[in-house]
């Protein structure tokens, strides 16, 4: 074998102590399939005197100097696991410029400016994995940055959030309300103690984004992604999506499209959904995630596995440690960053749904025929209606309606809701979701 491959390690929390021990006990089989040892030359943490258990570690190997160990000369491949904008896009900038290689799990870094990553790369001649920054141990990315590059894309949906799909989850399966199954993700060790960056779906929209820029031939940042979370999902509209014969996930939603000048475009979104059962991401349960990709060769693919968590984490960052070291010994570099697309990204507004809508109205002659009124003005058809008792809404309203749509604009939609608001007949709009994958 030759001389080893030598990492310079960002970060030794959750995901970089399970790097480390990977790397310890797969040593040997790693080596075989590099051809060449992966050594550690050195791990930038924020404070030396951490316990960090039995790690299999040298304590020599720690410092508080990333910039320092990035420049040194022995190192071949930098991996960051820390996290966060800055100073990781620095380090890892100053890392590429230089020739190094980069493996990164740095969803928000590369989801705001993966442009100053890939140009930097592009400027020392050095590699730029991130396999690990979306849907964890799944192999997902490589796939669409390599595997499908001779296809064409055309629409990615995905759960790419395992806390809220298990909160959704959980909700589906006990009739809970989201603060009840919110405590039992926290218990269980699935949220966060702030929980906001996944339960307001910044997380998703980060791997939405990236999802699209690989999808799409286009650079997508996560401000491009049109944005909601899941706390205002309520146990009676996981009711009513039962009813529907649904079930309700946070998507994201990366699709192709024209605009009304007949160009090309791209639409990127996060947002609650309701899905029929029979869809393949409807059986995603717990804190798993799925992508499901529809390509006009390939047809329907689906990617699934377990998202989150060091282990599966650390699994995707060795994948492309493997790669990269690999390449540095055949002397070849990954493919570039393709962007030559450029697609603009479509308002949220011309995005393309269905809405499913609860009102509580008063129970009175006309009122079916004035609300079926509004729909038409917004040039929004509808696609079924039920009525029944009322749904305790308040106001003494005596009657629902439930409203699905055909497909429209969702500005159409939208302001049709707001129309609904303000008629005297109804009591309150009860309940807004988006209807996804089905006709």
């Amino acid at each position: 074998m030759t001389s080893p491959v030598r990492l310079a390690l960002l970060g030794c929390g959750t995901v970089g102590s399970d790097v480390v021990r990977l790397l310890h006990e797969q040593s040997a089989d790693l080596a075989a399939r590099i051809g060449a040892p992966l050594e550690i030359a050195g791990i930038a943490v924020r404070r030396l005197g951490r316990d960090r258990g039995d790690l299999p570690v040298d304590p020599a190997l720690f410092t508080t100097d990333p910039l320092g160990l990035i420049k040194r000369d022995d190192v071949d491949i930098v991996v960051e696991v820390v996290g966060g904008i800055e100073p990781a896009r620095s380090w890892l900038v100053e890392a590429l410029r230089a020739g190094k290689s980069v493996v990164t799990a740095n969803k928000a870094l590369l989801a705001e400016d993966g442009a100053a990553l890939h140009d930097a790369a592009a400027e020392g001649g050095a590699d730029l994995y991130y396999e690990a920054s979306v849907a964890g141990a799944i192999p997902l990315l490589r796939p669409l940055r390599e595997s499908l590059h001779g296809d064409r894309i055309n629409r990615v949906t995905g759960i790419v959030n395992g806390t809220t799909n298990f909160i959704l989850s959980a909700m589906d399966a006990t009739g809970a309300g989201f603060a009840e199954a919110l405590e039992e993700a926290t218990e269980l060790g699935y949220a966060e103690a702030d929980p906001t960056a996944d339960v307001e779906g910044f997380d998703a929209a980060a791997k939405a984004a990236i999802l699209a820029s690989l999808a799409f031939h286009t650079r997508v940042t996560a401000a491009d992604v049109h944005r909601e979370g899941i706390t205002e999902v309520t146990a009676a509209d996981v009711a009513s999506a039962k009813a529907m014969g649904c079930t309700i996930k946070l998507l994201c939603i990366a699709a192709r499209g024209t605009d009304a000048a007949g160009r090309e475009t791209v639409s990127v979104r996060v947002h609650p959904a309701m899905i029929p059962l029979a869809h393949p991401l409807a059986s995603v349960g717990d804190a798993f995630n799925a992508v499901f990709v529809e390509a006009e060769a390939a047809g329907q693919l689906m990617f699934y596995g377990r998202g989150a968590g060091g282990a599966p984490t650390a699994s995707a960052v060795l994948g492309d440690v493997v790669a990269v070291a690999r390449n540095r010994l055949a002397g070849v570099h990954a493919p570039s960053e393709s962007a030559y697309a450029d697609l603009s990204v479509r308002p949220m507004g011309e995005a393309l749904t269905r809405y499913h809508i609860s009102l509580d109205v008063t129970d009175r002659p006309g009122v079916l025929a004035a609300v079926a009124g509004v729909f038409a003005r917004h040039e929004v058809s509808i696609a079924t209606v039920r009525q029944g008792p009322a749904g305790g809404g308040g106001g003494g309203a005596d009657a629902e309606l439930v409203i699905v749509t055909h497909v429209a604009p969702d500005a159409a939609l939208a302001a049709t809701v707001r129309e609904l608001r303000g008629l005297e007949i109804v009591r309150s709009v009860t309940s807004v979701l988006r209807v996804e994958g089905g006709a």
